[in-house]
């Protein structure tokens, strides 16, 4: 009787050998790969993850009474393995040498049973006998099995028929019990196993007030996924036999990376250079295992997938799909739709696309899909969350299933539909972390995800650069504001949430709603109420007004648009304010900044300042600092001339004056050094307070310019875990 192993074919990542016909091939191409390295692989094939040793293979292969070359020979087999595989020796994914001892194949690996093999059950008519049933005791042993899926993991063993049956042996006594088990009113579904794969926290989650969503990919043998060190955004290549993240070099052209997705053969990455908040961005193609990057076109695109021929490439741009072949042909319309799509996921037969849409507006997330025989789009799961939270959704087990993300009751976690399904799903994961940014495995029924687990510190510089713990009640605080007086305290926690507290920590009171979600607030001048910016579930960002008691919580403007960033007039009677930027969610409107004044409720526009956002007046009334929508540029508006004028740093965000007037400080996020600028005014000598990727001997994650002080020390909200990468596999 022959061993499952020896009747089947084994796969692992996009590959899959078939023993019988001793063929290579690679999803859906046949691989040329000769005779004598063919029994190489399938040696070393047959016990993944062990070193199988130069002897062994020597015995195998050529006998202990062949004279050969041996040395040469292996060597040329091995190398002839790796070409086919797009394997190195330098880089192994698949192939790793020990030197003078032997190879060990890396990989995950599994099989699939060939037709006629005989299965582990004496009665395989009987329904009670299926996998699903046999599945508790066969993962007793290490097996792990799946009813709606013939891939399943290699046995590894010397006398593989004897653990066959013990196996088929195991298998009858598990119907047994899951006849027993039916008969009862506890049965119940368990709930699938989660594994971690990653433990280091710094692979970087989506953000919700973030339009663009972290995604990730896989061959089969790594998984390639976003990270943040130090405020940088970078990729990484993440081991699945071992979870070892080892950053990816990125050639210099894509200085912030944000991954698209790969291309079917697993061997190219689509990427999109996202250093600057601009939603549309140039489209990369990178080879997984490195090498130079190739711009596709002159294209910029907010999202992009590969085709399911893996030769042309659809994008997203604006409320549109476009198709481009990778000859440069000119691109071509494919679709039409009513928001901008991200997260573009084929269905593996290539007849169903689906994908999410953000709604810039209420801030939404949906699940939408079209088919390829029409191009119409229609709504997926309309109405299942209210406010709407799906999106970020893979084809999984060879289309039979499709995962996707949603919120509930304030948690994200993972959910299954049926095929395509647009109802009923069902939950796979609850809580306590947040789950998102699924991946499915080419073969089998694993799954992929981002498990979040942010933990953050506020610090606060020192005089000589460092950052030190801020100790206490504003420990947890993401922005800070100080009333003139230096009396109280207002800041933003992690959640959302706004507080005020007098300096002293005492008196400390929640002053908005659980249901507000709250970017910033600023003290009025005479320290009686705060201008915050925030917003309610399924609705745009808007400014409100609150008593410093938590009294008198109304909205400013009545308007069906996001508007952001209140900052005071010296008297107290006006407020400038401007609308986000493209990274919190591109808008087809105009973006002005704007004055508006308490006392008559009228509005005016601030000349000349179309582009501009985050607007910032100093205390004194003599200026207005602002930033471009692509942060790259600080201005200064004088608000006596009506004039405006660039200060000489790099890039900005979240700037902040000094009580005196005399200065202002800005984080320039799209510099690697991450520094905190601060800028003599009105000369605008610039003096560098602190770099804060050189200001930890634990790297962060990334950095949060929180505000100053009552003495004007920088305060810095420092993320310091974000997530990992967990595993489970579908029933």
């Amino acid at each position: 009787m022959q061993t499952p192993i020896a009747n089947s074919r084994l796969t692992f990542g996009l590959y899959e050998v078939d023993l019988q016909a001793g063929e290579l091939w690679k999803a859906g191409f046949r691989i040329k790969l000769q005779g004598q390295p063919f029994k190489v692989l399938t040696a070393l094939l047959e016990r993944p993850g062990q070193v199988v040793t130069r002897e062994e293979l020597q015995l195998r292969l050529w006998g202990k009474d062949t004279v050969v070359d041996f040395d040469h020979s292996l060597g040329t087999a091995i190398n002839k393995i790796r070409e086919a595989l797009g394997d190195s020796a330098e880089n192994p994914r698949f192939i790793e040498t020990l030197a003078r001892r032997g190879y060990r194949f890396i990989a995950p690996v599994g099989y699939v049973p060939a037709e006629g093999t005989p299965q582990p059950v004496s009665e395989p008519d009987k329904e009670a006998a299926s996998t699903e049933s046999a599945a508790p005791a066969l993962a007793a042993i290490g097996v792990q099995a799946d009813s709606r899926s013939s891939v399943v993991p290699v046995i590894q063993t010397s006398t593989a028929r004897p653990l066959w049956w013990a196996i088929a042996s195991v298998a009858l006594v598990s119907v047994a019990v899951a006849g027993y088990l039916a008969g009862t009113s506890r049965a119940t579904t368990a709930p699938p196993h989660i594994t971690q794969i990653t433990h280091d926290g710094h692979l970087a989650p989506s953000v919700n007030t973030i339009e663009n969503h972290m995604a990730s990919a896989t061959d089969g043998v790594r998984l390639f996924a976003p990270t943040l060190e130090n405020g940088h955004a970078g990729l990484a290549a993440v081991s699945l036999s071992g979870g070892s993240v080892t950053p990816m070099s990125i050639p210099p052209e894509v200085a912030s990376p944000a991954l698209g997705n790969i291309s079917p053969d697993g061997s190219q990455l689509l990427l999109r250079d996202h250093l600057s908040p601009e939603s549309e961005q140039p489209l990369w193609i990178v080879p997984t295992l490195g090498g130079s990057a190739l711009r596709v076109g002159n294209i910029l695109a907010h999202d992009a997938t590969w085709m399911p021929d893996g030769k042309e490439i659809l994008y997203a741009i604006g409320n549109d799909l476009y198709l481009t072949h990778l000859t440069g042909n000119k691109p071509e319309l494919y679709a039409s739709l009513p928001g901008r799509a991200f997260w573009l996921r084929w269905e593996p037969n290539g007849k169903l696309l689906r994908f999410s849409m953000i709604d810039p507006i209420s801030h939404t997330l949906s699940l939408w899909q079209l088919a390829a025989s029409d191009r119409r789009p229609e709504p997926v799961l309309a109405g299942f969350s209210n406010p709407s939270s799906e999106c970020c959704g893979v084809w999984a087990n060879g289309g039979r299933t499709f995962v996707f993300q949603s919120s509930h009751g304030g948690n994200t976690d993972l959910w299954k539909l049926s095929g395509e399904s647009t109802k009923n799903p069902v939950r796979l994961t609850d809580g306590p972390l947040e789950f998102q940014s699924p991946v499915a495995a080419p073969n089998g029924s694993r799954v992929f995800f981002l498990g979040v687990d942010a933990r953050s510190e506020l610090e606060r510089v020192t005089p000589n650069g460092e950052l030190v713990p801020e100790k206490g009640f504003l420990s947890s605080a993401v922005r800070v504001d100080y009333t003139r007086d230096g009396k109280w305290v207002a800041w933003t926690d992690s959640a959302g949430q706004l507080w005020r507290a007098n300096a002293s920590g005492e008196e400390k009171l929640l002053l908005t709603p659980d249901t507000f979600d709250v970017f910033l607030a600023h003290w009025s001048p005479d320290g009686s109420r705060l201008a915050l910016m925030a917003r309610e579930p399924g609705k745009a960002w808007q400014i409100y007004l609150v008593g410093a008691n938590g009294n008198d919580l109304a909205p400013l403007l009545q308007e069906s648009r996001n508007a952001a960033d209140p900052s005071w007039s010296p008297d107290g009677q006006s407020l400038v304010f401007g609308r986000i930027n493209d990274a919190m969610g591109k808008e087809n409107a105009s973006r002005t900044l704007h004055i508006f004044h308490l006392k008559t409720n009228q509005m005016e526009q601030v000349p000349a300042s179309d582009g501009l956002f985050s607007p910032r007046w100093s205390p004194d009334g003599h200026y207005i600092a602002a930033l471009t929508l692509d942060q790259r540029q600080v201005k200064l508006y004088d608000v006596a001339d009506h004039t405006w004028k660039a200060l000489s740093v790099p890039s900005g965000a979240d700037p902040v004056w000094a009580s005196d007037s005399r200065s202002l400080y800005v984080h320039g996020s799209l510099v690697p050094a991450q520094p905190i600028y601060r800028v003599s005014i009105p000369d605008g000598h610039v003096q560098e307070i602190v770099r804060l990727a050189d200001s930890r001997e634990n790297d962060a994650v990334d950095y949060v310019f929180g505000g100053l002080t009552q003495d004007n020390t920088p305060l810095i909200r420092a993320r310091i875990f974000a997530g990992n990468f967990y595993s489970l596999d579908l029933k």
